[in-house]
């Protein structure tokens, strides 16, 4: 597994009886996770000094319910970058934090390059990726079917120092985008693709990822330079398993431009039983050097 365990800012505290404890700087948050199955003791103090928790309902959704002072905003570090988290509907905040492994990896490729690497960030989300690729050195496109999540990421930059580089802002339907970068001849040399399970355009288009993913993928790889360096597909999904992924890009892309395709779980180091937490499944296709 992976491990994101570079943080200072965030820290998951516990896990126990289908939540997390978690810090988010100073503020301490407890969210649902059903894969958390068991009912270890909460003996850390802070399970009763939560700022807020994320209560689920019965009939769908949830709401959280605050018990401190809980601001609107407020912003975590990673590294030089800097990200706005909020309580938003269904449990989230802004930031996954475990996907650090992934935006270590972008950032590494890009600054070890010879060049100015072109990288698209497909359904870019609040724009985490997109900051470490352009704080590296990456001209990036970011593309996300929400306004307001674009907004984020921008929002995300200008709070980084990185709202003079290179990156195009874009609200757009992920496929309708490619489709017509494909008809542009336009080409990158890294994609970064976290698809959403299930989700809707700015058109009302219907995204299922099981039934889309392969075709897309294919899509996609019509967007790779000759000299492309990496196809970094991530999922929450859980019938989506890391060798599934692999399989995939192993079908579509080592064919065509040849190297290697890695997959794994990523995760979170849990402070107080030393575990590591699973928290998603990444697989990447990268060029030979």
């Amino acid at each position: 597994m992976r491990v994101a365990d570079r943080y200072v800012d965030y820290e998951l505290i516990d896990a126990s009886s289908g939540e997390r404890l978690e810090r988010w700087g100073d503020i301490i948050l407890i969210r649902p996770d059903p894969q958390i199955i068991w009912n270890t003791a909460k003996k850390d103090k802070r399970w009763r000094e939560a700022h807020a928790r994320y209560i689920r309902s019965s009939q769908g959704g949830g709401k959280w319910q605050v018990y401190k002072n809980l601001p609107d905003r407020w912003n975590i570090k990673y590294g030089d970058l800097l990200f706005n988290v909020r309580t938003m509907g269904f449990k989230h905040t802004g930031v996954f934090p475990e996907q650090a492994v992934n935006w270590d990896f972008v950032a590494d490729i890009v600054k070890n390059s010879d060049r100015q690497l072109s990288i698209i960030n497909l359904f870019g989300y609040t724009g985490c990726a997109t900051l470490s690729a352009l704080s590296a050195g990456a001209k990036v496109c970011h593309v996300d079917a929400s306004k307001g999540m674009v907004q984020w990421a921008r929002d995300n930059a200008a709070e980084s120092g990185l709202s003079d580089k290179p990156v195009r802002w874009l609200v757009d339907d992920c496929i309708k985008f490619v489709n017509r970068e494909i008809r542009r001849g336009n080409k990158y040399d890294g994609i970064i693709m976290d698809p959403p399970s299930y989700g809707r355009g700015p058109g009302g288009e219907v995204w299922k990822l099981e039934e889309q993913i392969y075709s897309f993928v294919e899509l996609c790889s019509e967007l790779l330079s000759k000299d492309a360096k990496f196809f970094i597909l991530n999922s929450y999904t859980a019938g989506l398993s890391p060798s599934v992924m692999k399989y995939i890009l192993s079908a579509v892309i080592v064919p065509k431009l040849g190297g290697r395709v890695t997959c794994d779980e990523i995760g979170l180091p849990v402070t107080v039983s030393g575990q590591v937490l699973p928290c998603g499944s990444t697989a990447i296709w990268q060029k030979d050097s």
